[in-house]
């Protein structure tokens, strides 16, 4: 049976009856075991993991609408939803610690002693909203080891919104009382904290990108025809020229 393509940048997601099946890599073992370790532990909002089936990932489908890339900013409550979930994950996230290294999309690497295995790209495009309230994180592909900051600063960065040019309408105000929402729900870091975190964070997804379409990753050659990385650096250079003055706000 064919199924309904799903909308993304990188595209390669299908939706089969309550399934989804997205291309494996050599990443795919490592991210179903960590998978499977957040759902014993009661994380909820998490795919379930149901097996490879022709090089294909199958995943539970989670019902409920995506948030379109650039198309929508969403209401406050889903925000503050979204950074309590993330908060959640991070915590059960501690637990895991695999003996011996992993192959993760980035790289096959060991868990240093102060980092955990983060999302690393829980940007709104990746959120699930039913009923107006968050109810899960999906496209797990590039999770791999981080600190909890990373995270923040990249939910942050598309969820405020930090990525898109504001006006002088009073727009950098609310960008930045939204700012105080997620610090608050999040319980940890403070907002120059965050600010700070998002310019390293974003340029390290840059890279990463760059690097995988360098070796071919098909999801990140997908990428390219989308703009990236140029767009997110284009919107990172606009990101630092407002820094000072969000941070005069604060």
């Amino acid at each position: 049976m064919d199924g309904e393509v799903m909308p993304g940048q990188s595209g390669g997601a299908e939706r089969l009856g309550r399934t989804v099946r997205r291309p494996a890599g050599p990443w795919t073992p490592a991210v179903h075991e960590y998978l499977r370790y957040l759902s014993e532990r009661g994380l909820r909002g998490v795919p379930e993991v149901l097996g490879i089936e022709a090089e294909r990932e199958v995943l539970s489908y989670v019902r409920g609408r995506g948030v379109p890339v650039d198309g929508e900013v969403v209401l406050d409550n889903v925000l503050v939803e979204a950074v309590a979930w993330l908060r959640d994950f991070h915590d059960i996230a501690e637990g895991f610690r695999p003996n011996g290294p992993r192959r993760w999309r980035s790289a096959e690497t060991e868990l240093e002693a102060d980092q955990i295995i983060c999302h690393n790209d829980p940007g709104t495009y990746n959120w699930i909203i039913e009923s107006g309230h968050f109810v899960a994180m999906v496209d797990w592909d590039m999770a791999g080891p981080g600190q909890r900051i990373d995270d923040l600063a990249f939910l942050a960065w598309t969820a405020l919104p930090l990525d898109r040019a504001v006006s002088d309408n009073g727009a950098d105000a609310e960008v930045m009382r939204r700012l105080d929402l997620l610090v608050d729900a999040y319980g940890e870091f403070g907002p120059v904290t965050v600010l700070h975190a998002v310019e390293d964070r974003m340029q390290t997804a840059c890279d990463r990108i760059a690097i995988g379409q360098g070796r071919g990753d098909a999801a990140m050659v997908n990428l390219g025809r989308a703009g990236e990385p140029q767009r997110t650096l284009d919107r990172l250079e606009a990101f630092r020229e407002r820094l000072s003055g969000w941070e005069s706000m604060l």
